[in-house]
């Protein structure tokens, strides 16, 4: 008899699994270029450098894939929440016992090995909370149902933030596209896009500007229309929130964030005041990606690379070295294989037969989007530098092994899409 978990080749999705691999060795080869120095002799499978190292993770990440491939596909939905459970386990306990590591308490250290629970964190979250929207005769018109899902994804990120790891607590954002896919309001959608929208406009222009000109609108907008009790109450109301809003600013910057944090921030505001300051690690980016022109310098030919002028080059800036070495040609190459690679798991989401699945889906897509879009963007000055991995690209073992289980999850139930499962 035909074991509900056996899988035939045949059934996986090898597009998605080709477009991993393509973007885990191009990582891995670009991780060399970094740290590469032609004064040495150096080999790329060199246990000491980070390209030896990335290249341990990717067998233990291979090993992770096989067993997610041949567990049960019904034990996913079935331990969803203790799987949850024991992650914010973990990151409590980092709390307590982590590893300080750039400023951030969010490591453990056994022996030689170093991993980060928040990594893990994301697709554990996703789990818990497929597992609960997909509850039948679940009603998400309900304020409690809402609030409780707030709860699974808030629990996490605040634990994250307590660990000065704002950059991963932001990630807890994407689920919004998951709450959105499964009928949340484009209202509340629209809301918090205004609200980042305000809080950008008021770092770049000031809080006086805005407040003059949201009175101007708001005075403009009664006077223009019928001045019923209802919509002048309306108006005034919203105008009050928004100015609570642009004078909240200032707050959250000078007594909520860290200073390393202001600093991100003062510099994707205007780099250039500071450029050898807190500005410098934009500034060297983006000098690294321009210098690359349109075919880049070549293959360990990167100047800026060598020179070590760009921080955190393997990590958070490892797209620089793909902007100088193989310019705006590879740049392209690279945006295009994360484009496919998120077209494909939405496709891979909505062709699920189980609302578990789909749910699940949508949240791997969410989560990829935005560290994608984050952590290219702020090297380049589209957004503050908040310290995210490129999935699959930038050295560190716990990114490549929590986005591997992330996706293969996925995989492995996208295999298994004709199977009724019964709970």
């Amino acid at each position: 008899m035909k074991r509900p978990d056996d899988i035939k080749a045949s059934k996986l999705d090898w597009l998605t699994i080709l477009v991993v691999v393509a973007l885990a060795m191009a990582g891995w080869l670009n991780i060399y270029a970094v740290v590469f120095d032609d004064q040495l002799d150096q080999n790329i499978f060199d246990l000491s450098l980070n390209s030896g190292k990335q290249l341990l993770w990717f067998g233990i990440s291979i090993m992770m894939i096989v067993l997610i491939m041949i567990m049960d596909i019904r034990f996913f939905d079935s331990f969803a929440y203790p799987i949850y459970g024991i992650i914010i386990l973990l990151l409590v306990s980092v709390l307590v016992f982590g590893t300080v590591v750039s400023g951030s308490k969010s490591w453990f250290e056994l022996g030689f090995i170093r991993f980060q629970p928040a990594e893990f964190a994301k697709f554990a979250t996703a789990l818990a909370v497929a597992k609960f929207l997909s509850k039948p005769q679940l009603k998400l018109n309900k304020l409690k149902n809402w609030a409780l899902l707030g709860l699974i994804v808030g629990i996490p990120a605040v634990l994250i933030a307590l660990q000065g790891d704002m950059g991963s607590a932001l990630v807890f954002c994407a689920f919004i596209v998951v709450f959105y896919r499964e009928g949340l309001s484009p209202l509340f959608v629209l809301i918090g896009l205004i609200t980042v929208a305000l809080f950008v406009l008021t770092l770049l222009t000031g809080q006086l500007y805005l407040i003059i000109g949201i009175l101007v609108v708001a005075s403009f907008l009664i006077a223009l229309g019928k001045r019923t009790k209802k919509r002048i109450s309306a108006i005034v109301a919203i105008a009050i929130v928004t100015i609570g809003v642009v004078m909240s600013v200032d707050y959250v910057v000078n007594s909520v964030m860290l200073p390393h944090q202001q600093n991100r921030v003062k510099a994707f505001i205007n780099p250039e005041a500071d450029p050898l300051g807190y500005g410098y690690n934009v500034t060297q980016s983006k000098i690294a990606i321009g210098s690359g022109g349109f075919l880049g310098k070549g293959f360990l030919e990167g100047t800026q690379t060598k020179f070590d002028f760009v921080p955190e080059q393997s990590t958070d800036f490892i797209f620089c070295t793909i902007g100088e070495e193989h310019g705006w040609l590879g740049s392209t190459i690279l945006i295009v294989l994360f484009v496919i690679l998120l077209l494909r798991i939405v496709f891979i989401a909505e062709r699920q037969k189980s609302n578990f699945s789909r749910i699940y889906g949508y949240g791997v897509a969410g989560i990829i989007f935005f560290h994608f879009t984050v952590n290219i963007g702020m090297t380049i000055g589209l957004f503050p530098v908040i310290g995210i991995p490129l999935p699959f690209f930038s050295y560190g073992g716990s990114s490549l092994l929590a986005f591997s289980i992330l996706i293969f999850i996925l995989l492995k139930m996208d295999a298994h899409r004709m199977q009724v499962l019964i709970r």
